[in-house]
């Protein structure tokens, strides 16, 4: 009996131990962040984006923390700085991501700043990064004869623009480009709040 009390006591202190390593000390050290300098809140367009980029699980292939230069090589590959806790102030959920079998997009904002891009990139990845394994969401647009007014065009690269149609967003496509071209980090932070 005196063995099963030992290790039931164990088994107490080793998960206590583990609780406070994993969820209080970094709750501790992240409960009074503020948002970075630069870091603006979403507007409404920009949740709506979010939502979207939530539900079509972009989180599962796409992380949104480039790490710092001496862990990887993040910013050689022109992802940006190491993110640091102020840049995700607005972010409920966080979507850091844990995978990486498309680029990090946590500045994708600043690297790429056309709208028309990624609209096309979402209708056909392949047709502006060949070899591309992201699937493509041609649900989120519309095949037309012709544009209406107030519409948004895809104009897309002559192979793969459907002939004789038009494409068109609809608005779940062009809230989730506003969400993407809002992950733009590169305002500066100071120095002490970047891990080396």
């Amino acid at each position: 009996m005196e063995s099963e009390y030992k290790l039931l006591g164990g088994a107490m202190v080793t998960l206590a131990l583990a609780t406070s390593a994993l969820v209080v000390v970094p709750y501790l050290q992240v409960k009074k962040v503020e948002p970075s300098p630069g870091l603006k809140p979403y507007t409404e367009v920009e949740l709506r984006g979010r939502q979207e980029y939530i539900d079509m699980g972009c989180v599962y292939c796409h992380s949104q923390q480039p790490r710092s230069q001496n862990q990887a090589p993040d910013f050689q590959r022109g992802w940006g700085r190491a993110s640091v806790a102020g840049d995700y102030f607005y972010d409920t959920p966080h979507l850091l991501g844990t995978m990486r079998t498309g680029p990090d997009l946590l500045n994708i904002g600043a690297r790429q700043p056309s709208v028309d891009w990624h609209l096309g990139h979402l209708y056909q990845p392949r047709a502006y990064t060949p070899g591309s394994n992201m699937p493509s969401y041609p649900f989120m647009f519309e095949l037309k004869d012709k544009a209406e007014e107030g519409d948004k065009v895809v104009n897309l690269p002559g192979a793969f623009a459907p002939e004789g149609k038009v494409v068109v967003a609809k608005q779940e496509a062009l809230d989730l480009v506003q969400y993407l071209l809002a992950l733009d980090r590169t305002y500066p932070v100071s120095p002490a709040s970047v891990i080396k």
